[in-house]
């Protein structure tokens, strides 16, 4: 006889940055079919017009999140979406507030957007998967070190300090990362800025846990959100472990354990996926 587990994450409230598609959407999804109430927050972003990118590509990110709303809604599940700007140090605040007013109190917060370019220190125009790259600039530091630094600091910080005032004893903080302490070559503002949140999120975990907050990053695999190329899948079909490229929700599946109660040992970690 099968037994069901228990997540005890029905009636919760989450926050979800980046849910209009990918990883965010399937995120927002998963949790939604765990009882929890998801706040899902989103920008949409102009083409990129490049042959080195699939056309949909281009047509998730300019997408609102109007369609995963409807989805979760027509499963039976809660959901609000809003979009907004995380490069704007105001916005944290704002959006805990909306938050609160049409949910209630945010106890899952999940740092999964992005502003990612490709930069380089490289004389050179083209990465090996023929994607445009740029040179490391004032440009590429602000828009990278921005939403993936500075904004998930600041929502980390609302989320501490709405959590303590009310004097909540269960919370989750969890981000999204990449590259790792040797760097990441071709895309080296992203994987300073996923560095940086990498830190302040075990800060955070070794700070908070007293709170009954924990705090974990997931490194995802090669994941296919959209972006994914002949060269990617080659590369994913050869040279990692499982031989395959990964599924949005397959780390929306691993963010949900982190969030649930069966994951309320596991603190100060980056899960590494392949």
């Amino acid at each position: 006889m099968a037994t069901m587990i228990d997540t005890h994450l029905t009636g919760k409230v989450a926050l979800v940055t980046g849910a209009n598609q990918g990883i965010g959407a399937a995120t927002a999804t998963a949790l939604a079919a765990e009882g929890v109430a998801v706040f899902l927050t989103y920008k949409r972003l102009p083409p990129l017009n490049e042959p080195a990118y699939p056309a949909a590509y281009d047509q998730a990110r300019a997408a609102d999140a109007g369609d995963v709303v409807r989805r979760i809604r027509a499963a039976g599940g809660t959901a609000e979406a809003v979009e907004a700007d995380l490069a704007d140090p105001q916005t944290p605040g704002a959006l805990f507030d909306q938050a609160e007013q049409v949910l209630g109190p945010v106890q899952i917060l999940v740092n999964n957007a992005s502003g990612w370019l490709s930069d380089t220190f490289a004389a050179q125009e083209r990465d090996g998967f023929g994607r445009p790259l740029r040179p490391v600039a004032a440009e590429t530091y602000e828009r990278q070190f921005g939403v993936d630094v500075r904004a998930p600091a600041l929502l980390i910080s609302e989320f501490a300090r709405r959590h303590i005032e009310r004097g909540a004893d269960w919370g989750r903080i969890i981000g999204l990362t990449s590259g790792g302490p040797q760097g990441f070559p071709t895309e080296v503002s992203y994987g300073a800025a996923k560095a940086a949140q990498e830190n302040y999120t075990m800060s955070a975990a070794h700070e908070l846990g007293r709170y009954g907050i924990t705090a974990n990053m997931v490194h995802p695999p090669i994941t296919d959100t959209g972006w994914i190329n002949e060269e990617v899948a080659k590369l994913a079909g050869t040279g990692t472990p499982l031989r395959s490229v990964g599924r949005p929700e397959d780390v929306a599946e691993v963010i949900t354990f982190l969030a649930s109660h069966q994951g309320r040992r596991v603190t100060a970690q980056v899960v590494r996926m392949y």
